[in-house]
């Protein structure tokens, strides 16, 4: 069950929605229309954050990430 994110054609609303099968209608949440765009989405590849003040990486003991990455 994928989260898409859409714009609206008619009232240029960008919006998300959580989409259950490939044939679901897609309406805008702002106005109703249905003439909606899948916008391209770019898949977070590392879904970790650092926390802040944080050195280095969990997995070493280096200050900076570009020793390692």
């Amino acid at each position: 069950m994928p989260i898409f994110e859409y714009k609206c054609s008619a009232c240029s609303e960008d919006f998300e929605k959580l989409v259950f099968g490939t044939t679901a209608q897609i309406n805008c949440p702002k106005c109703g229309s249905s003439e909606v765009n899948k916008k391209f989405s770019v898949f977070a590849a590392r879904g970790l954050e650092k926390s802040v003040g944080s050195s280095g990486c969990s997995s070493c003991s280096s200050s900076s990430c570009s020793s390692c990455h």
